[in-house]
């Protein structure tokens, strides 16, 4: 087989794929495989580029019993890890004397990787999230059964508590559960308008008491006409009562909701809604900022439970705004205060 035929059935791949014949030395590769290897790979002997030693075995093992292999072949794009399947199968009639090649295919296999991890880590989380709980319910279960038995004030007491553990696996509950539906709808789009300024007004005075209670200052800044967007009125209502209800709870005395129309924006590229949730609290730190709408992050871990936070709230938030193709943004810095903002498309 020629060269040139060679080079034309590898560039047809469309994954990396190189060509080792019998004198483990690289007599082909394709675009996509010489950008993964590196340039100037050809002529090279293999143990020089694939230093991993799953695949330098393997190669020495297909070319001496001519049988298909797979490995694992981890690697580095720049921005971060990459892992790719390798196959290698022995191709005869090629190379050096026609002695035969391994042909070996890089899968990348890297987004796979990250969601099995996600995965992984996602019921790692819920298990520990539930288990808390579960053992303190157990232990004054335990407690009641016997030294507590006859103690009326230590029952009255141990009970509360019990409530207040039982509420908490409760509201996990109904956050994955929420979780779960918003991000089966993640693609569809809603088509229903809604007047956003009538909903915020709506939101507000349900948290009013909340405000109250907590000796915070609630304030709506908003246009008198109504505003219409396109959204799903009790998505668009969990999204700022979570917010708000944040604010609330992590924030300073005043809490203020700002909403602008927008002509234009860039990041849309069409006309647009801006929401903003402005406490003046003590602020985020920003090292936390890029990963507060990951599940269970969270910037004050004792703080956010002793309040009854699952940290489940601005993951389901994220995915509500990506569902009404809008934008999350969030600013702060310790000792100023936090801004959340969300920007629709009108």
């Amino acid at each position: 087989m020629s060269q040139e035929l060679i080079d034309g059935l590898l560039a047809a791949f469309p994954m990396p794929a190189v060509l080792i014949d019998q004198t483990e030395r690289l007599i082909a590769a394709n675009v996509e495989g010489a950008t993964l290897l590196g340039p100037q790979v050809i002529g090279r002997h293999f143990a020089t580029i694939l230093r991993q030693p799953n695949v330098t075995t393997a190669i020495e093992s297909c070319l001496l019993d001519r049988k298909p292999r797979t490995a694992r072949h981890l690697s580095n794009d720049g921005a971060q890890d990459t892992t790719f399947e390798v196959t290698l199968r022995y191709v005869p009639g090629v190379g050096a004397v026609n002695g035969g090649a391994v042909l070996i295919c890089f899968d990348d296999i890297t987004d796979r990787e990250h969601a099995s991890q996600m995965r992984r880590d996602f019921v790692a989380n819920v298990s520990h999230e539930l288990r808390t709980p579960l053992t303190a319910l157990m232990g004054f279960i335990e407690t009641l059964r016997g030294a507590a038995r006859d103690d009326a004030n230590a029952r009255d007491r141990f009970l509360e508590i019990m409530e207040g553990e039982a509420s908490r696996m409760n509201r996990l509950v109904g956050d994955l559960l929420s979780l779960n539906r918003v991000e089966s709808e993640e693609r569809v789009r809603p088509k229903e308008r809604i007047d956003l300024v009538a909903y915020l007004g709506s939101t507000i005075k349900s948290l009013g008491p909340i405000a109250e209670s907590g000796g915070r200052n609630l304030a709506l800044e908003a246009p008198d006409l109504p505003i219409e967007i396109p959204a799903d009125p009790d998505q668009i209502q969990q999204v700022f009562t979570n917010l708000i209800e944040n604010a609330l709870k992590y924030g300073g005395e005043n809490v203020t909701v700002s909403l602008t129309a927008l002509d234009r924006d860039p990041a849309l590229r069409c006309p647009a809604v801006r929401v903003q949730v402005i406490d003046d609290g003590p602020g985020i730190d920003p090292v936390h900022l890029p990963r507060l709408t990951e599940r269970f992050y969270r910037a004050d871990n004792h703080r956010s439970r002793e309040l009854g936070g699952t940290g489940l709230g601005l993951a389901i938030v994220k995915h509500i705004i990506n569902r009404h193709r809008g934008r999350l943004r969030v600013e702060s810095d310790l000792g100023k205060g936090a801004t959340f903002t969300v920007i629709l498309p009108q």
